[in-house]
């Protein structure tokens, strides 16, 4: 466990999440321990759902690095992600708070559901906007908008701070996940640290694809479910899929609404008394509509 663990950590990555609590938690008032704890365990939480995740979708790579599937193996990464589950509930409970419990328990389940109902709609080429937002929201947005909760409740605001909190969260996730299905399409391989056009070849239909098959384009969507139904690309070359949703419109749209749920998140701050944290909160979605990794 302390080899696979070091190995992650060593992977990197933006720790936005225990970034978005620890402010939240400063702006709401708070100034003890609790916060840093509580920004650990965020981190194991999603450190664990992206090593099942690993294995759910039998990745090789994972931030510019063989996967912990890859070099462990499918069974010890999926008890070394369970065991990262159970250490990071270990550590909410120093806490004694039963609200902070009910966060991480609600949030957990929802990523669970959202990792169920992916699997139920690999493949499928009719998704919806609204499957794919729903999708988004219990996969990441959750997640994101339980920290800033969290965050609230450790300073003990009021609930109404504390909702306009977790809809900031929500929002910025949304803008997150959105940024990341675009650059499935828009990044290289050695600024993703994964392949290209992953989520197609895993059978996942984002909204980039869905929103360029809106018109009822037949050809675009014969070469979508090709692709599908290949599970990669071995009759449609990946230059047609990026051109088609290049040539459509289709990354604008998401890149807007992207951007509309970037707004959304620093509108759901208006509330809060003006502090070094709150303008670091607002300036987050920004750089999450302008990151390319």
């Amino acid at each position: 466990m302390a080899e696979i663990s070091a190995y992650l950590l060593e992977g990197g990555g933006k720790r936005l999440r225990p970034a978005v609590l620890l402010l939240a938690a400063r702006a709401a008032g708070y100034r003890g321990p609790g916060a840093i704890r509580l920004g650990a365990v965020v981190e194991l939480i999603h450190t664990a759902t992206l090593m099942h995740d690993d294995v759910i979708d039998a990745a090789d790579t994972r931030r510019g690095h063989p996967s912990a599937n890859v070099r462990w193996g499918n069974h010890r990464s999926v008890l070394a992600g369970d065991w990262l589950y159970m250490q990071s509930f270990q550590l909410a409970l120093q806490e004694r708070n039963f609200h902070i419990l009910d966060v991480l328990i609600d949030l957990t389940q929802r990523m669970v559901e959202g990792e169920l109902l992916q699997w139920t709609h690999l493949g499928r080429i009719d998704l919806s906007e609204e499957e794919a937002l729903n999708l988004a929201y219990r996969k990441t947005a959750c997640l994101f908008s339980g920290c800033a909760r969290m965050g609230a409740v450790l300073g003990q605001d009021d609930p109404e701070a504390e909702e306009q909190l977790a809809d900031y969260g929500r929002y910025a996730g949304l803008a997150f996940q959105l940024v990341d299905d675009l650059l499935d399409f828009t990044s290289s391989v050695e600024r993703l640290g994964k392949p290209v056009l992953s989520d197609l070849r895993e059978g996942k239909v984002t909204l980039p694809l869905i929103y360029a098959m809106d018109n009822g384009n037949a050809a675009r969507r014969e070469l979508v479910a090709k692709v599908l139904a290949d599970k990669g690309f071995q009759r449609v070359r990946p230059e047609e899929i990026t051109n088609l949703v290049q040539d459509s419109g289709s990354l604008d749209r998401a890149r807007n609404l992207a951007a509309d749920y970037a707004m959304k998140a620093k509108a759901a701050l208006d509330g809060l008394p003006d502090s070094e944290y709150r303008r670091a909160l607002l300036s987050i979605p920004d750089f999450i509509l302008e990151r390319d990794s």
